[in-house]
């Protein structure tokens, strides 16, 4: 057993979601959205390199030294699986682990936006999912794939780096390719998916030209794609998407996106007023009479004007789904007030609802 394991039992059994190491540091993790000092002495370089390089390849520690830093899953038995992330920094070695759950929860069950179970059903077209790190992505995307796993027979591809939750194939046929294992890219992986009949794609992460090139193509060809940005609102996220391309490509971008752009659903984590875990609240964006023509003139300023003319159709604002939970005491009006966007408005809100801020 090595000795990084017993680290990552403690992890689990105390509820954490990450677990953090760094040389000259002490032991630490994120427990409910807070980061704990769970041991008294620092780790010294022999120390990190025993801990860290037991769970790795040969391959994979090698690539490490080379590259500096490194990203890989690792599975314990009767434990769950991480997602680890290696890193050089100044006091010397450092690294990250995730807890991935191994059972993927029913989008039903995630406490999300009614809108957000309907994701599944959209026959074509870019669907995104956008937040920083930790916000809960991967969870999100999971449980919309499992939903069509469940319920339709699909040929579904996802690409990962690296692979996080293993879905098992039910009433739909899946094959999972991890970046740096079976795949040099995730533009490469998207460039041969094409060709593999695919209807469904999950691209990880859309992080360059070339791969978000590729991944509203595939969307204007007829494939359902779902990717991820690092982005916390609608708005924001087409912006990103557009402001890849270079200038003399940006009017035919906005006109393909016009086309393909299905819906974005961006979120953030939250702590829960009790101290019992954390919830992700939800900005949603779906396709409706008229969003084409704001991509297309690139008028994104009116996004969330179209977003409250059609409310009907599921869709909130970041600032409506925190005034929401702050409402039903789920969050505290303090954290919500350090996300939401227009502070001026929420603070109308707390008065008329007699909530005093304790900042």
């Amino acid at each position: 057993m090595a000795k990084l394991d017993s680290l990552l039992v403690k992890m689990v059994q105390g509820g954490a979601s990450d677990l953090h190491l760094s040389e000259g540091e002490p032991v630490r993790m994120r427990i409910h959205g807070e980061l704990e000092v769970i041991s008294d002495k620092p780790l010294n370089a022999e120390a990190m390199t025993q801990l860290m390089s037991e769970i790795c390849r040969p391959d994979q520690w090698e690539r490490f030294e080379r590259d500096l830093e490194l990203d890989f899953s690792y599975g314990l038995q009767k434990t769950g699986r991480f997602r680890c992330n290696y890193l050089r920094q100044f006091r010397g070695m450092g690294a990250v682990f995730r807890l991935i759950p191994e059972e993927i929860i029913p989008i039903e069950k995630l406490m999300l936006p009614p809108a957000l179970s309907r994701f599944a059903e959209i026959p074509r077209g870019l669907v995104l999912v956008t937040g920083p790190t930790g916000s809960g992505k991967s969870t999100t995307l999971a449980s919309i794939i499992d939903q069509i796993n469940r319920n339709t027979a699909k040929h579904i591809i996802t690409i990962e780096d690296p692979i996080e939750f293993v879905h098992q194939n039910k009433t739909s046929f899946i094959v999972q390719r991890e970046v740096g294992a079976h795949t040099p890219s995730f533009a490469a992986a998207l460039h041969d998916a094409l060709k593999e009949d695919p209807d469904v794609i999950l691209v990880g992460e859309m992080r360059d030209l070339e791969t978000v090139s590729l991944a509203i193509s595939a969307a204007e060809m007829g494939v359902l794609v779902f990717g991820t940005l690092h982005t916390n609102s609608a708005p924001k996220t087409i912006d990103r998407l557009i402001d890849v391309f270079p200038p003399g490509q940006q009017t035919q971008v906005r006109s393909m996106l016009a086309d393909s752009l299905q819906a974005i659903a961006a979120q953030q984590l939250l702590r829960k007023k009790d101290g019992k875990g954390r919830v992700a609240a939800m900005e949603v964006l779906v396709a409706g009479p008229g969003l084409g023509n704001i991509i297309r003139e690139g008028s994104i300023s009116k996004i969330y004007s179209f977003m409250q003319a059609y409310k009907g159709l599921g869709m909130q604002t970041m600032d409506e789904a925190l005034t929401k939970f702050v409402e039903e005491g789920l969050v505290s009006a303090e954290d919500a007030y350090l996300k939401v966007v227009d502070k001026r408005a929420f603070e109308d809100f707390l008065k008329a609802k007699g909530i005093e801020l304790q900042m």
